[in-house]
């Protein structure tokens, strides 16, 4: 009988590289997919963790992701570098565009990565991470597929549109902070469903616009925006920037493409990265003037954003990440089967 398992990162990590390969994407897709799922359960964000391997494999056994995309650099004048990730996941988009977007944002002061063409899955709070850590302030987005109603709506128009910032501290973690412009991410959603628990109420609406807090009659309704007419407009923001503007898919537009939500959405993305000590013009040190507001929160008792993960990451980095035995028992399976596990 399978019981829960204790796993380092790397040997999490590299189990889930093993079933991507298994499922026939190539060695360098599932190298760049695999760590990023397996930060989402080293960091205990359950709904960016090993939940999102079956979507991102039934996106292939429906053929709709190429798992062989080999991503190509389009355009890098000036300001914005372009990335066709060819119908790929992003990660590995994002891993050849990083290096040009952090040498632009450095000579020029500000630069833009755009990934066009890709299947997304990830939390976007792995990439700001990344620029933080070069020194860069960071601003990532993307749209979804429309499974959000706008304030005043009751159906499904918006996408959950994540939003990331990333800011560098020069003695310690970035200041980092992602979320969905719903409510809740999806995937918190299809996790309650899981686990037979009603959702908060205030999260969505059910097919007929009434609120609902069954995680079922939500998936077939609409998800709310957070903070009312305040988060649907950011929404609505990044559906501009991040869909119309890089000449992509908008979230409507994704969901008629695939014609379900049960696979991972297809659309663009968008990243800017900013050198705080170009803007600064040196009237000022940026990160020695940004300590004053964070460690001022931080001095209050107040928790900064992303203190949960970063927690929890400590633990995962000494101890490993525990999985539940139906966790292990689903990584046992697809490594298996391939795609024939995935319904």
């Amino acid at each position: 009988m399978t019981a829960p398992q204790t796993l380092t990162i790397p040997a999490l990590t590299a189990k889930i590289e093993a079933i991507f390969q298994r499922a026939r994407f190539s060695a360098a897709q599932a190298a760049a997919i695999a760590p990023v799922i397996a930060a989402g359960e080293r960091d205990a964000c359950k709904s960016h963790g090993v939940y999102r391997i079956e979507g991102c494999l039934r996106s292939l056994k429906i053929g709709k992701v190429n798992p062989g995309a080999v991503p190509e650099v389009i355009a890098s004048e000036g300001s914005i570098v372009r990335v066709d990730a060819k119908g790929g996941f992003s990660p590995l988009a994002f891993e050849l565009g990083l290096p040009l977007l952090v040498e632009r944002a450095r000579t020029q002061g500000l630069a833009a990565l755009v990934i066009n063409d890709c299947f997304h899955f990830s939390a976007l709070w792995v990439e700001v991470e990344r620029l933080a850590a070069e020194g860069l302030a960071a601003m990532a987005m993307c749209p979804s597929y429309a499974t959000v109603a706008p304030h005043g709506g009751s159906a499904p128009l918006l996408g959950t549109n994540p939003f990331a910032f990333g800011w560098p501290r020069p003695d310690g973690a970035p200041y980092v902070f992602d979320f969905a412009t719903s409510v809740a991410a999806r995937g918190e959603v299809e996790l309650h469903r899981r686990a037979g628990t009603p959702l908060p109420e205030g999260w969505a609406v059910d097919a007929e616009g009434q609120p609902t807090t069954d995680p079922q009659a939500a998936l077939d309704g609409a998800m709310l925006t957070f903070g009312g007419h305040k988060g649907s407009a950011i929404a609505t923001m990044i559906e501009l920037l991040a869909g119309a503007m890089i000449g992509d898919l908008n979230s409507v537009e994704a969901l008629d493409w695939l014609g379900t939500t049960a696979v991972a959405p297809k659309h663009g993305e968008l990243i800017l990265a900013f050198d705080p000590a170009r803007f600064a013009g040196g009237r000022r040190d940026p990160l020695a003037a940004a300590e004053l507001i964070l460690s001022g929160i931080e001095g209050q008792g107040a928790r900064l954003p992303s203190g949960r993960r970063r927690a929890a990451r400590v633990i995962s980095e000494a101890e490993g990440i525990t999985l539940s035995a139906a966790e292990i028992e689903g990584l046992e399976r697809l490594a298996r089967d391939g795609l024939a596990a995935v319904p």
